[in-house]
């Protein structure tokens, strides 16, 4: 993507002139411009350029001002609204009308002049009309003019536009099927009428055997083939083969095997975002891709019966880095699992980092681990934990050897060093694929995840009769000593990438122990992200009325739009019924 939505600034004002109008002009503004700086000193875009803002050309004071307005975000691709007032306004003549642009308001807490006043009337004036919106308001009184944004209110502001942008990237962009369902994972029965009224995206849909067609063929950048298969020679370490002797491949296939995977990678990448060198080879429709934000490899059983998987592909595109540098990473599930990987792309969007694909595979249970492994948990580990761990398609990033602070973390790309990059690769093997499951061979990663490091996992999910449901999980990664860690991991498939989660818990609910967390997970599979950002999924998950099923946030950091307090003070139960209500974003 190279055109991002802006974020439209509504700066509100009391019309009367002769005196009121006049008096506020300035105040009013720099309201504005002062959150306009916040938004684009603080935020970037998954490119790492900075956020960009609209203002509105004159304060609004009334209709037409408010029609202006409009038009200007239009002729400039706004597709996040926040209005911002320090006084009392006229309501419905000032308000955004734009029935899909995430809105917000900023109403001053200042005696001055009543900004609360019209802060909940034009919330009243939303609600009414089935325009929801999102109300900021100061704990703190602050003086007239004061240009200082309190910290609960850029909390907020950051919170809300985040979340708005991140629902405005998706519209337009695609969902690019490679291939079908995968072992009969509902994930990958991709459901279009989701993607286009939930999230106002299209689907595409591509046989694997156009990636076959195109290695054949070789159509795709033969020059940066060769630059790839020799970085990939010198960065990507090749294990043991653990296959019994009779699969073990020679070293010639597996050389071969290599040159594959490398080729699926930049067929995949070009499959989503087009390649301009193609056209310089003869191949111009192949050129154009398939506008993708996400993507999904079917890989088994099909292809992986008898070609090379996926791991490989997936892992290097879903990584921070590659042949051409450090870069923004790619959002590719495997198994086509499309809502994992929107689970993923909403991490992403709001984190600007890397994202962990992975099943949600085993609980551990103390007495489990103390009976197999003979420890006695401890720390984090005490209550039990969660093993993690998928066929070789995580990020490379998410083995945790780069740091904030000291401390393990997954960044965004504009922040990680060459060493770190290379310290991801040097922490990865690649193994030869397992050909019990693999059975055309093919190479998955293996790292394991350094301890300590905050994630966020989430996961959608469609239930029949409800629609999209999102469930959230915050904790961190954890280490276990490596004695344990070797016993246990050796029970499932070694060349697979480990994390060990633990969610934070809360007593109660799916919350209430580790096995409650497993038990209600609603599906095979998770996105798990850098950070504890499940308050931000729950603020954009209330934008796409997608009800949140599951989640382990505090309440006092939940920020939903202000209707929501309308349908009842138990808070899941709201939230469930004003989504019900409004139906999808995009009807």
């Amino acid at each position: 993507m190279s055109k991002y939505p802006k974020i439209g600034i509504r700066p509100i004002i009391d019309g009367r002139l002769g005196g009121i109008r006049e008096s506020l002009e300035d105040t009013t503004m720099n309201m504005a411009r002062a959150v306009a700086e916040l938004y684009n000193s603080t935020l970037k875009y998954p490119d790492g350029s900075p956020v960009e803002c609209v203002i509105a050309d004159t304060c609004i004071g009334g209709v037409k001002e408010a029609a202006a307005c409009a038009d200007k975000f239009e002729a400039n691709n706004v597709g996040v609204s926040l209005s911002v007032t320090p006084c009392w306004c006229y309501g419905s003549e000032t308000m955004d009308m734009n029935p899909v642009t995430p809105k917000a308001i900023w109403g001053f807490n200042g005696t001055e002049r009543p900004g609360a006043v019209y802060l909940a009337a034009t919330l009243a004036a939303h609600n009414q009309k089935g325009l929801p919106a999102f109300g900021i308001y100061g704990s703190d009184v602050q003086d007239m003019g004061d240009a200082v944004i309190p910290d609960d209110v850029k909390s907020k502001l950051l919170s809300f536009a985040k979340a708005g942008l991140a629902v405005a990237m998706m519209r337009g962009k695609s969902y690019l099927a490679i291939g079908s369902v995968s072992m009969g994972i509902v994930g990958s029965i991709v459901d279009p009428d989701f993607f286009q009224q939930y999230l106002g995206m299209r689907n595409e849909y591509v046989d694997s055997s156009e990636v076959l067609r195109r290695i054949e063929q070789e159509i795709y950048d033969r020059e940066e083939f060769q630059r790839a298969i020799e970085w990939t020679r010198s960065n990507c370490r090749e294990g043991q083969d653990l296959n019994r002797e009779e699969k073990i491949k020679s070293r010639e296939e597996k050389d071969s095997d290599w040159e594959f995977v490398v080729k699926m990678t930049l067929i995949i990448r070009d499959l989503m975002t087009g390649n301009d060198k193609l056209h310089e080879i003869g191949f111009s429709e192949e050129a154009h891709g398939h506008n993708a934000i996400v993507s999904g490899f079917q890989g088994q059983r099909q292809w992986t019966d008898f070609l090379p998987n996926g791991d490989f592909s997936e892992a290097i595109l879903n990584s921070s880095f590659d042949w051409n540098g450090i870069r923004a990473p790619y959002m590719v599930a495997t198994e086509n699992d499309a809502l994992n990987g929107v689970s993923m792309l909403f991490n992403y969007l709001l984190t600007n980092t890397a994202q962990i694909f992975a099943d949600v595979r085993t609980f551990w249970s103390p007495e489990a681990v103390k009976r197999v492994a003979g420890w006695e948990t401890s720390g984090r580990a005490k209550d039990g934990f969660i093993h993690l761990i998928n066929s070789g398609s995580a990020t490379l990033d998410g083995s945790g050897r780069q740091q904030l602070g000291g401390k393990p973390a997954m960044k965004p790309f504009w922040e990680i060093s060459e060493q770190e990059a290379a310290d991801c690769l040097d922490a990865t093997t690649w193994y030869p694929a397992n050909r019990d499951y693999f059975r055309g061979g093919g190479y998955s990663s293996k790292f394991l995840t350094k301890g300590e490091m905050p994630v966020t996992m989430c996961r959608l999910n469609l239930v029949r009769g409800i629609g999209p449901v999102l469930q959230i999980a915050e904790g961190w990664a954890i280490d276990l000593p490596e004695e344990v860690h070797e016993t246990l991991d050796k029970r499932t498939d070694f060349t697979w990438p480990t994390t060990w989660f633990v969610p934070r818990l809360t007593g109660n609910g799916a919350f209430r122990d580790v096995y409650a967390v497993m038990a209600n997970w609603g599906s095979n599979h998770g996105a798990i992200s850098f950070g504890h950002m499940g308050a931000d999924l729950i603020t954009m998950a209330a934008m796409l009325r997608i009800p949140v099923n599951m989640h382990n946030i505090d309440p006092a950091n939940i920020f939903r739009p202000s209707a929501w307090a309308s349908f009842g003070m138990d808070p899941e139960g709201s939230d469930y019924r004003a989504c019900q209500v409004y139906g999808s974003l995009y009807k």
